[in-house]
């Protein structure tokens, strides 16, 4: 099973395939600049509670629910299997999940919902006035939304 990426100065969102486990494991590997995302998110949390930091938990949830739904079963995980997928620049949050017995088409269903819901969660988490993409935008082309809205 190949890799799936989707990333760009904002977010990445990553499905690996699981090389220590069974056939058909993947590991999602999830981050968010917390650099970046301070020019949208400023002023509207405490620390504990950034509007991308909680999306981002949220959106792994979303996606153990997404699994489930497809007959994949999500597992907790820790350790480097995303290692040196994070960019170097910028403060990262990440989060990673392994999900096991995962159908092909799951990769690609998991990237598109990761980065609509996430977007989505920190939009309403901030309590913009912007309704966000309800399609998956291209990398680049997120990017450039994420980035009118830290001028907002």
């Amino acid at each position: 099973m190949p890799s799936h990426s989707y990333s760009n100065d904002f977010l990445y969102i990553v499905m690996l395939p699981d090389r220590k486990a069974e056939k058909n494991a993947l590991i999602f590997c999830a981050g968010v600049n917390i650099t970046r995302f301070t020019l949208i998110t400023r002023g509207l949390h405490g620390l504990s509670s950034n509007p991308a930091i909680r999306g981002l938990q949220r959106v792994k949830h979303g996606v153990s629910s997404l699994a489930l739904s497809k007959g994949a079963t999500p597992r907790a995980v820790r350790g480097n299997d995303c290692s040196g997928i994070k960019p170097a620049a910028g403060t990262w949050y990440a989060e990673i999940l392994r999900i096991e017995n995962a159908p092909a088409s799951l990769p690609d269903e998991i990237i598109s919902f990761a980065v609509i819901s996430l977007v989505e969660k920190i939009i309403t988490g901030c309590c913009l006035p912007i309704s966000p993409p309800d399609r998956l935008l291209s990398p680049e082309d997120l990017q450039v939304f994420l980035e009118s809205l830290c001028h907002t």
